[in-house]
């Protein structure tokens, strides 16, 4: 997909790697929907604020009234969770934004894509897609449903010619990262490296070695990376 003249819209555009994405996107020539739960937070130029929560329907709907031209949809608006032994609401939480709420996104704007002749969806999904963190386990769950529902609506969206792709990454350096002592990315080269494989109509980005190695982890026996996890953990 050749961004220069596209129309994007990103959710979560106030900051972290939303934030470079939207900027990104400006510089590469789209014209850029940034939407957050505060729009006021969003203090980028030369894009229009949208206020977005994707967990909450009526929301989701006004934001595709709103941004009918959208050709590019960006999904990176998520939310952390605990264990799922842990605090249910937590749990509920990170299934209600980052499943639920990205899902809702999808069907808002899938007949908006298509009427846009056929465009982009990109999910931002995770390493945690395909392994769990100690700790994070709702967040691993909601992720690894991410990367199926991309899966999914690829499938779904070929007919109108919708290129879907799945974004994974390890740790940026976010502040959802916060007291996280692991190497962290910075956000913008996250960003560069997901549109640079949207322009290539990639439909799974795998951002760093980390995530690569979680990857092919999955052809082998689990406790092997598990081990391998523990040891990267207690040097």
């Amino acid at each position: 997909m050749n961004i220069n003249g596209a129309t994007a819209l990103v959710t979560g555009a106030n900051r972290g790697i939303g934030r470079h994405l939207a900027a990104q996107l400006l510089e590469r020539g789209a014209k850029v929907y940034a939407t957050a739960r505060r729009p006021e937070s969003v203090d980028l130029d030369g894009v229009e604020v949208l206020a977005l929560d994707i967990s909450d329907p009526d929301a989701v709907t006004a934001a595709a009234r709103a941004a009918g031209d959208v050709n590019l949809l960006v999904n990176n608006a998520g939310t952390g969770g605990g264990a799922l032994l842990g605090d249910l609401e937590e749990v509920r939480a990170a299934l209600d934004v980052n499943f639920w709420g990205t899902l809702s996104m999808a069907r808002a704007f899938a007949p908006v894509l298509a009427a846009n002749g056929g465009g982009a969806m990109v999910n931002m999904a995770s390493s945690a897609s395909w392994f769990v963190f100690p700790g994070s386990s709702a967040y691993a769950v909601s992720k690894a449903a991410v990367w199926s529902m991309t899966r999914a609506l690829r499938q779904e969206l070929a007919g109108q010619g919708t290129l879907v792709t799945s974004v994974h990454l390890g740790a940026a350096d976010t502040d959802m990262m916060k007291g996280y002592d692991v190497p962290k990315m910075d956000p913008a080269d996250v960003a560069r490296i997901t549109l640079d494989g949207v322009e290539a109509d990639a439909v799974e980005v795998v951002v760093d070695e980390f995530t690569e190695l979680v990857k092919a982890s999955l052809s082998r026996d689990p406790r092997e990376f598990d081990e391998q996890l523990h040891h990267l953990l207690n040097p």
